[in-house]
């Protein structure tokens, strides 16, 4: 039993590490309040090309699909940033506030924060659910000096057209006259989207925004997905002149099937896309 107990205490007492990233927390003034967010880059490499990653509506920078990409890309020696939007999380602001339109400025604002990062060598962009309509305008905004390589999981491009119809994730409204909220209930809790939330859905030049990117674009939908239809990733893959679509069989909205899969792909894309730019 002493010996056991002998073995069992050197082996705890080796020093071991379950990652080789360096992962450090950080807050920076939004237009709309702190934007809190976490920064991962690789262990041992001075340079490195960066990800920033978007999650979707409702989400935060901790969902499990966001933190599996971001291990992935770690592993093949590229950093990641996962923040929250305004009125998610950890950030400041408001929800009933938030807007596609203010989550646009905060992704901006983020792309401003990582150019400082000392050691980063390119910037692309991921963003799942909202967060890819939010990464795919920014994109055309910036364009493709700036922004390397984008890639969409589950783009919610689908969110102008419902907002037109007076839909809100399964709540309905007045589209001509949207009451001051509509509360929705989601798994992990209940939400109002503010009035002009619907009322700027409904302008969001989406497609014609994210048409103006001429970089390599990665566009991953599932086949099984109620929230939004993949014929969207569709579109997109259409509207965009340099881009690949993975269109996953069965999968669901938040790729909960196989986010390892899903996370693979996207990390492939980048270590291809990327690779210049370590070598």
């Amino acid at each position: 039993m002493r010996f056991l107990l002998s073995i069992l205490f050197a082996i705890l007492m080796i020093p071991f590490s379950i990652s080789n990233a360096q992962i450090s927390n950080f807050s920076i003034p939004g237009s709309n309040g702190q934007l809190v967010g976490i920064l991962q880059t690789p262990d041992n490499l001075s340079e490195f090309p960066l990800v920033i990653i978007s999650h979707g509506f409702t989400s935060e920078k901790n969902f499990e699909l966001l933190t599996t990409l971001s291990d992935e890309l770690e592993s093949r020696g590229i950093a990641t940033i996962r923040f929250d939007f305004d009125g998610h999380g950890e950030s400041g602001g408001d929800f009933q506030a938030m807007t596609v339109p203010k989550e646009i400025e905060d992704l901006k604002t983020i792309y401003k924060y990582a150019t400082s990062i000392e050691g980063v060598t390119s910037i692309s962009l991921a963003g799942h659910s909202q967060g890819g309509v939010v990464t795919s305008m920014v994109a055309g905004d910036l364009g493709k000096k700036k922004i390397r390589s984008i890639a969409l999981l589950a783009p919610a491009a689908i969110l102008r057209e419902d907002a037109i119809r007076g839909m809100a994730f399964g709540e309905t409204c007045d589209p001509l006259d949207p009451p001051e909220y509509v509360e929705i209930v989601r798994p992990h809790g209940s939400f109002k989207i503010g009035r002009d939330y619907i009322l700027t859905s409904q302008t969001l030049p989406i497609f014609e925004t994210a048409e103006k990117y001429r970089g390599d674009v990665c566009i991953i939908h599932g086949t099984g997905d109620r929230i939004v239809p993949y014929t969207m990733s569709m579109h997109y893959n259409h509207v965009f002149k340099n881009s690949e679509l993975h269109l996953i069989p069965r999968e669901d909205h938040s790729f909960r099937g196989d986010m390892q899969g899903a996370a693979k792909i996207a990390a492939d894309f980048f270590e291809k896309k990327l690779s210049k730019v370590r070598n």
